[in-house]
């Protein structure tokens, strides 16, 4: 009898001790969960990050391209380019000229998916992401070009535009203004497509 009772008592303490082992287990398992999804927010700010860092690069490569495009451009008329391949060969000249080394993809989506900035004639001054991701980077920019990106409310906002598309051409006196196919615009391009 006295072997049961000892059996008994033996068995309640143990069913008291597995229930708070299970709590202690489940307080564990929240524990954990709570630092995995601390960790994957503090994951995706990081990778936001260097994706905007390398959105800067790649815009800003693409304004120079664009911009050397339409600086050599042979004879008068100065011209932008009508498709970003153009940037990769330029065949206005007897050497094929190459003012980008590679297309680049936009980096927030990983594709070819650039949002065009184009003058009413066709022509491209710029380029945009089209990601609507609010940006983490609002100031301190390197690029002087780049202080326009401060107000941005998406990343979309941050436009690559090479400055002679939005300055007008300088005034000669008695010269006729410069109208047509490749004079520079005095406002910002209104027309954007993919």
């Amino acid at each position: 009898m006295r072997y049961r009772a000892g059996r008994r008592r033996l068995e309640g303490q143990y069913a008291r001790c597995s229930g708070f082992t299970y709590l202690a287990v489940l307080f564990m398992v929240a524990l954990i969960g709570f630092g995995l999804a601390g960790a994957a927010t503090f994951y995706a700010s990081a990778l936001q990050r260097e994706r905007e860092l390398e959105l800067l690069f790649a815009g800003q490569q693409y304004r120079q391209a664009i911009g050397s495009y339409y600086e050599r451009t042979p004879g008068a008329v100065k011209l932008f380019p009508t498709a970003l391949a153009q940037l990769l060969r330029d065949d206005r000249y007897p050497v094929t000229v190459r003012h980008l080394r590679k297309l680049y993809p936009d980096p927030m989506s990983g594709k070819h998916d650039w949002v065009l900035i184009k003058r009413p004639d066709g022509q491209i001054v710029g380029v945009a992401s089209a990601s609507q991701a609010v940006p983490f980077k609002v100031d301190n920019f390197d690029n002087p070009l780049d202080r326009d990106f401060r107000a941005a409310a998406t990343l979309a906002d941050w436009k690559f535009i090479y400055g002679a598309a939005t300055t007008p051409a300088p005034a000669v006196p008695g010269a006729l203004p410069a109208a047509g196919i490749g004079s520079p615009i005095a406002s910002p391009p209104a027309s954007v497509s993919r």
